[in-house]
């Protein structure tokens, strides 16, 4: 189960960090199912708690596949000239005008004849609702037969795009949809009537080749979503190839990912042919709007006091704690919750529903302080952190320091425009070898914080 490998991936943090230049051979090593996921776990937990856009200030890069035709970006739905109840269906989701991806995205899914496109896009840039419109736009309700396919990396995910479609759809019931999902057995000699199949790469090949329930010459729209966590599993990128070899020529192909790395690329590139490709140019995550302190401890003891004295100083709205492993989170949470914090705590045994849950009620302000593990680095969004606390500072499996970890932390502060505070925990010579390397990295001052000094506290507050 995914939320294993989460697990197992902050333990080995834990070796790592508890085993610092001693490494046996083999410890610590993650396989390739693991990254697959976490990878997969962390696209769903985005998904569970990004009920909204994300407002993105990303550039949108183009690149036309006939550079001379003139490139269409909408500014409302109604450009598009939608069926009249899929158009309902995008405002009854809340959408009221398109998302940077979609302006560019949507004339090119929709345009006659069909157009490929791979894009580059984060959860809450509202990619799912981009080709799920593609998909309803291009069905002809009238054909009892499969014409779009969704193929998504796990079953979780996929249910997730099913429930886009299902809320986009829903005034339009002539338009059904099918899940080609390992659970789901059908009848041999069944024809499907169901015009739209959304599924994982191995079901829906049985379903094309083995027991052709559904016609690949018949498809008129194929998607393949999440495709970074798709190649993590060596049989997921063979099969989506072997998928994609039966479908028609005419057949539209549309490929998005979070990433582009070149192993993706050359997956993308197998998919999809003369392709459209849209890309976010990421905006990068800075330390400028973040003041950076340490402050020298000996024990965790130490460190939970040096925190009670922070807590006693200043006032802060919400905070988050991160440490290395379930062990020290669970310790802490204890003692915060002792003394009287309201306190969310998030590990990796936790499903990813429960994640979920965690952090839309720390989201919602039910507790101030979130403790976690490495799990929560990334993605999550909360407006009213105004302290991230770095309990352990981040390494990796070879106890090396991770600067793009520490990135990801201390970015959950000082966001959408605001100042945030990092506090980090040094106990030892060896987190100061990583702290002064993280320094030198970023190359910004991590200033000396005393915190037995409460008049030099506050005046970190201000």
């Amino acid at each position: 189960m995914a939320s294993d490998s989460w697990a197992q991936a902050v333990d080995e943090q834990e070796a790592a960090a508890e085993s610092v230049g001693a490494k046996t051979e083999g410890d610590g090593e993650k396989t390739e199912d693991d990254d697959k996921d976490d990878k997969a776990a962390q696209s769903l937990l985005n998904k569970l708690i990004r009920s909204n856009l994300v407002n993105t200030t990303n550039q949108v890069e183009v690149l036309q596949r006939d550079p001379t035709s003139p490139l269409y970006s909408v500014k409302s739905f109604e450009e598009l000239r939608l069926k009249p109840q899929l158009l309902q269906g995008v405002y009854a989701m809340g959408f009221n005008r398109p998302s940077k991806i979609q302006e560019t995205a949507l004339p090119m899914m929709l345009a006659e004849p069909p157009q490929n496109l791979i894009a580059q896009s984060q959860s809450g840039t509202g990619k799912t609702a981009a080709f799920v419109l593609a998909m309803l736009s291009h069905v002809d309700p009238e054909n009892k037969w499969p014409q779009c396919l969704c193929v998504s990396p796990t079953y979780e995910l996929a249910l997730q795009t099913g429930k886009v479609i299902e809320q986009m759809g829903k005034f339009y019931p002539e338009v059904q949809l099918v899940y080609a999902i390992r659970g789901n057995k059908l009848e041999r000699g069944t024809k499907l009537q169901e015009q739209i199949v959304i599924g994982t790469p191995g079901t829906v090949l049985d379903w094309c080749q083995k027991l052709k329930f559904i016609d690949p010459r018949k498809i008129k729209v194929f998607v393949l979503d999440e495709a970074d966590v798709m190649i993590a599993t060596q049989g997921h990128q063979d099969q989506s190839i072997r998928i994609q070899r039966m479908l028609p020529k005419t057949c539209q192909m549309l490929l998005f990912s979070a990433t582009f790395e070149d192993t993706v690329w050359n997956f993308a590139k197998r998919i999809v042919p003369d392709p459209n490709i849209i890309k976010l140019k990421r905006e990068e995550e800075t330390l400028d709007t973040i003041k950076q302190y340490y402050v020298i401890c000996n024990s965790k003891e130490e460190k939970f006091q040096a925190l009670c004295n922070i807590y006693g100083a200043i006032t802060i709205a919400q905070a988050m704690i991160f440490c290395h492993t379930r062990k020290t989170a669970g310790w802490l949470a204890g003692e915060l919750s002792r003394e009287g914090h309201q306190v969310a705590l998030l590990s990796g045994e936790m499903q990813v529903e429960q994640r979920a849950a965690v952090i839309e009620r720390f989201r919602d302000g039910k507790e101030k302080v979130l403790v976690t593990t490495n799990v929560c680095a990334r993605g999550i969004d909360v407006e009213q952190v105004s302290v991230v606390i770095n309990f352990d500072l981040p390494v990796d499996k070879d106890g090396n320091p991770d600067n793009e970890t520490y990135l990801h932390r201390i970015g959950r502060t000082g966001r959408f425009g605001k100042r945030g505070l990092a506090i980090n925990m040094v106990d030892s010579r060896f987190s100061m070898n990583i702290l002064n390397h993280i320094e030198e990295h970023f190359n910004k001052k991590i200033e000396k914080l005393d915190t037995d000094d409460l008049d030099e506290i506050e005046k970190i507050a201000n």
